[in-house]
């Protein structure tokens, strides 16, 4: 039985109530989006998929645009009065400095040139304006089975998560450590301004006792190890 959405959301909620201060990565990303957000501000979601932040974030951002590879995804995104465009990460159909918030979750992972798609981000970007990503973790135990297990993914995917294949792109993992990411932004003229490395012990935890299994796990676990990498790129006044 493929493990839901629900589930693992009933697990974090486990998790948090017996680890203070901890939150998920999602809710996490959310806030520091909502944290750098001012009235009038244009706000690009890089990899907008079918929702995204833009979707949570709703009326409380003036100026939305989406942007996504996958024409189908902009097709069937649950908010149809949204602006979007089809193009890649790594070259912005934009003007320079006409952004005030970038803001990108489950993409970097997918980049074969990072470098070229943090120079875009820079470049649209306005002075002052901030990057908001959220991305797994290079060596957290799930990225590490991902490619592991890769050559099974076709099978593995809608079995585990109940997801189609196609819905699972290729990952290669060239931008998912505080070490590169830093090294990633101060290349393309940005500052990483936050970082947080956030465990989260519900990836296949099929029942109750993997799930206390995987919690005993994380906890020897050394932060660079952590399931997802949240963070803010400024780009500097």
């Amino acid at each position: 039985m493929p493990l839901s959405l629900d589930q693992q959301n009933a697990y974090r909620e486990q998790y948090a109530a017996h680890r203070t201060g901890w939150r998920p990565a999602t809710e996490v990303y959310e806030s520091l989006v909502r944290e750098r957000l001012r009235p009038g501000q244009r706000v690009l979601d890089v990899g907008c998929g079918r929702g995204g932040v833009l979707e949570q974030l709703g009326a409380a951002v003036d100026f939305p645009l989406g942007l996504d590879p996958d024409h189908r995804s902009l097709a069937e995104h649950r908010l149809p009065d949204l602006p979007r465009v089809t193009a890649t990460a790594s070259a912005l159909p934009l003007r320079a400095a006409s952004v005030d918030l970038v803001v990108c979750s489950w993409v970097l992972e997918h980049l074969p040139d990072p470098a070229r798609t943090l120079s875009e981000v820079a470049r649209v970007l306005r002075p002052g304006g901030a990057f908001v990503f959220l991305a797994p973790g290079k060596y957290s135990p799930a990225a590490l089975l991902n490619r592991a297990l890769h050559p099974f993914q076709r099978w593995l995917v809608p079995l585990i998560y109940g997801r189609a294949e196609a819905d699972a792109f290729p990952v290669v993992y060239r931008a998912n450590t505080r070490r590169r990411l830093d090294a990633l932004a101060r290349a393309a003229g940005l500052s990483l301004h936050t970082f947080r490395a956030i465990e989260d012990p519900t990836y296949f935890a099929f029942h109750p006792l993997v799930f206390r299994l995987n919690v005993a796990i994380t906890c020897l676990l050394p932060s660079g190890m952590a399931e997802h990498l949240v963070g803010v790129c400024v780009k500097p006044v």
